[in-house]
This record gives C-alpha cells, structure tokens and sequence, in this order.
C-alpha cells in the first residue's frame, strides 16, 4: 500500500478531500490533505506566502515514499516540493493541474490557453496581495457536476488565494526529477482541457490519464478518483 498527500488548488484547502481521504484509506493507504500556508485553518497572513512557503510546507509534511497529488495550482507547488526533497517523493501525480515549464509563472501557463474562462471570474483584491472567485460564477466553473450539498459546502469554504505564488517561475529550468502522471479532466470548464493535453505531453504517454468529470472530481467522482489514484500506486 502506498503514501499519499494530497493538495489542494487555488482558493481551497484540505476541505477539497473529504471525500477522496476515507476512499483511499479505504483500500488500504495512508492518505492526508494539507492546508497550504493561508489556506483553510492554516494562519499564516497573506503576505507572508510565496512559491517556497508552500513547498517547505508540503516538504515538511512528506512521509518517505510519498505520493503528491496536485491539483490545479497545486502542481506548482508540489513541482517546487520536489525540487527541494526528491528523495523522499515516489511520483507526482498533476490532477488538471499546472506542470510548470522553463521561465513560465502559473500564470504564464494560464495565458498560454486559447480560451481564458477564468478571467471573468477573477476578483483581485485592494490590497493586490490576494485574489478570489465570484461567487456566483463559481459552481458553473468549478463544479457543474457535483451534488448540490458539496458545491454549498465548497462555496462556504473558499478563501482569498495569494498572487505571489502564481507570479513565481520555478528555478532550475522547472527540473523535476521524480516520476510524473497526469490527470486531465475532459469537461473541465476552468483549465481547458486543450491546455491540460499540452501539458501532459511533456510526459510519457502512459503516465497520461483522464477522468470525465469537472475541475473538482475529488467532488463529483471521488470514488473513481481514488481507483486511478490507487491504480498509479501499483503501477509506482
């Protein structure tokens, strides 16, 4: 059995694997989400967080041997995570996620899609520290598919996200050097799923994976999430 630690995307916390956690504990992993620094319960202000803070944070949440499971702009991070402690990483696994590539910010990956259905719903904040989502906009982008109870609960929980993070270009020409996997999700309505194919490209074709669902399938289909999650396990 193996080691997962899940993170979550912009705007999100541990709250986003509630219900892909007892899935894989399930079948008999040891599975844990973690709150990025200024995300869920975690205090730390806004503007103490950058693209290192998030990796030194998933860095010191690892167990040797660990899954990471990104999603969305969590694959930024755990990329940086993997830069610091390769060591201590069996595969990362990017779920519609960022992979970052030479030079390129998040949001540099971002604008690279033809389509920008993010941007309409985009609210930066005074401050220009942190970022969030129209409210309203939010389920049609995020969570078209999923129960009706899951998006009021996803609604009650979204926070401010910082911009620095998503404004930092991984160092050293964005080298990863664990096994990678990808996960694109076809009715994505956030990432395109035009720009999560040319993400995953860059990786061997079968690390490539696909799941029918939204941007949120730890939502809409945990269940089969959790079987490809524990599929790339054995394959690990």
């Amino acid at each position: 059995m193996a080691t997962f630690l899940l993170i979550h995307g912009a705007c999100h916390g541990a709250w986003a694997w509630r219900d892909v956690l007892p899935a894989l504990t399930a079948m008999g992993h040891e599975a844990s989400a973690l709150d990025l620094p200024a995300h869920g319960a975690d205090p730390t202000p806004a503007t103490g967080v950058s693209l290192d803070t998030y990796a030194e944070a998933i860095v010191a949440a690892l167990q040797p041997d660990t899954i990471l499971v990104g999603h969305s702009m969590g694959g930024y991070p755990i990329s940086r995570a993997a830069q610091l402690a390769p060591d201590r990483i069996r595969r990362l696994v990017y779920l519609c996620a960022y992979t970052p590539w030479p030079d390129l910010t998040l949001a540099d990956m971002r604008r690279l899609a033809d389509r920008q259905p993010l941007v309409p719903a985009i609210r930066i904040n005074d401050n220009r520290v942190t970022m969030g989502f129209d409210p309203d906009m939010a389920p049609a982008l995020f969570y078209h598919d999923c129960p009706p109870e899951t998006v009021a609960f996803a609604l009650q929980n979204l926070c401010p996200q910082p911009i620095a993070p998503m404004e930092t270009a991984l160092p050293d020409h964005a080298h990863v050097a664990p096994p990678r996997s990808y996960i694109v999700c076809r009715d994505d309505r956030a990432i395109p799923p035009e720009l999560q194919d040319r993400m995953a490209a860059q990786l061997p074709a079968a690390d490539v994976h696909a799941l029918p669902t939204s941007h949120s399938p730890f939502f809409s289909a945990p269940e089969a999430l959790a079987d490809l999650l524990d599929s790339l396990a054995a394959k690990a």
